[in-house]
């Protein structure tokens, strides 16, 4: 065992040395190689997204464990919890009036859930929360999102309200971890189920972003006027990929942790 985590910490060790466009530059190869086995292996692409839905739903089930187990909420953010409910309950309004699937099947798991969540939270388990350190203002988050809906949104043949709904939920999706992320931040420590319900969300995130990638690259660029002109196909993109990397550098501690043998995270300034 000490032998195989030579070579780990050998590696761990030059990671930390390396100046931070290296690192940059390491994890645009990795997240590129990713990628290209996810296409090699993955013939139907459609099930990467699917398998995004299938993550979230699965850190979400290990944040109910933790919270139905130790009985404490301490180290979770309410506002992200609240954020996610915000964007999976619009999502869901627009997957009913725009297009029925096994994704409104998903996200209505995924709502009810989280609902659970913050109903725990905010009632039984109430004298645990770090209300003071869960300090950042949503509606920072929530009213960029709601105006930049009102001027990027699809241009397709459904109402304009649904249109505005959907690019709505697209936004906030991106930047709904921002509030755990402060958290996590504030108290340096992180614990194993938020470490791994925060590392599922990264994975999800990964999954969802690389669906859009690999469909983009699989029609040429076709999806995207498919999904109408001007910025939004952009837009789409964007969100997928600002999701992704948001979450990115708390990844990469997390599988250091875990390959180090540390059941509790320690995140240095600035991580998140």
């Amino acid at each position: 065992m000490k032998a195989t985590k030579r070579p780990i910490q050998a590696v761990a060790r030059w990671l930390r040395r390396q100046p931070p466009k290296m690192k940059v530059f390491l994890a645009v190869v990795s997240g590129l190689a990713a990628l290209f086995f996810l296409r090699m292996v993955v013939h139907d692409h459609d099930n990467l997204f699917v398998a995004a839905e299938v993550v979230h739903s699965i850190g979400i089930s290990v944040l109910i464990y933790k919270l139905m187990k130790e009985k404490t909420c301490a180290g979770l953010s309410l506002k992200s919890q609240e954020l996610t409910a915000i964007f999976l309950a619009v999502r869901l309004y627009c997957s009913f009036v725009m297009e029925y699937d096994i994704h409104t099947l998903l996200d209505s798991a995924t709502l009810l859930t989280t609902l659970w969540v913050i109903y725990t939270i905010r009632f039984n388990l109430r004298s645990s929360y770090m209300e003071d350190k869960d300090n950042f203002a949503i509606y920072y988050l929530v009213i960029p999102c709601a105006v930049l809906a009102l001027f990027i949104h699809p241009r397709t043949h459904h109402h304009i309200v649904n249109r505005v709904c959907w690019a709505f939920c697209v936004y906030l999706e991106s930047i709904s971890v921002l509030p755990q992320l402060q958290v996590m931040q504030n108290t340096k420590i992180v614990e194993p189920f938020t470490a791994h319900y925060v590392f599922a969300l990264g994975v999800a995130r990964f999954l969802g972003c690389a669906h859009w990638v690999l469909q983009v690259l699989d029609t040429r660029g076709h999806l995207l006027t498919a999904m109408g002109y001007g910025l939004w196909p952009f837009m789409v993109l964007l969100s997928e990929i600002v999701q992704t990397f948001i979450l990115a550098d708390f990844c990469y501690y997390y599988v250091k942790s875990v390959l180090g043998g540390q059941l509790v995270l320690r995140l240095p300034s600035g991580v998140v």
